[in-house]
């Protein structure tokens, strides 16, 4: 049996769809607990063309996680091929603390779609992104050799448990700050 080819996605289904994702990443961000009427309201759409895309707010949440972490992963080897070595680590990391933002309220629904990392398919390729800045770094001699990728993301994991309400940037700012100061060598 034959299947029928998949019907392309109509250009105004794709538009709300983006628009979708670009209100619920604001808006998310600002509170884990805002309003997928809310949100669908916000995007201009009704919460019935939301429902179609997104079917739970697990499912948007988890779309938004994914559209981050491959924006995250492609973003590390553009960093290192356009700053020095360290510049590009700082940028990255900025970039994954404004993820942290985001991810700081809804933790608990990717992981539980994971099974706490076990099962993400981002785990290794995002290993792999922070790999790509410290092979980098180490190359010209700006961090240590040898660096563990996963020991990295390992610290890296506390910015997604800084409440962005209590005055989360400037403490995240402060622990990348500790963070790239114990890579440097």
């Amino acid at each position: 049996m034959n299947p029928q080819p998949a019907k392309p996605t109509r250009k105004d289904a794709r538009d709300n769809r983006a628009r979708i994702l670009a209100v619920a990443r604001e808006e998310i961000a600002a509170s884990s607990t805002a309003s997928l009427t809310a949100i669908a309201k916000k995007a201009g759409v009704g919460i019935g063309t939301l429902y179609r895309h997104f079917p739970t707010r697990e499912a948007l949440i988890l779309e938004l996680y994914r559209r981050d972490l491959q924006y995250l992963i492609d973003l590390a080897p553009r960093l290192r091929d356009e700053h020095p070595p360290l510049t590009a680590l700082r940028r990255w990391f900025d970039e994954v603390a404004r993820y942290g933002r985001l991810k700081f309220g809804v933790a608990e629904v990717i992981h539980a779609a994971t099974d706490n990392g076990r099962e993400d398919e981002f785990y290794g390729p995002f290993v792999q992104a922070i790999a790509v800045l410290l092979e980098a770094g180490a190359a010209d001699g700006s961090l240590k050799a040898g660096i563990d990728p996963e020991d990295v993301l390992l610290q890296l994991s506390v910015l997604w448990r800084i409440d962005p309400a209590r005055d989360g940037e400037a403490r995240a700012a402060r622990i990348m700050g500790l963070i790239v100061d114990g890579l440097r060598a």
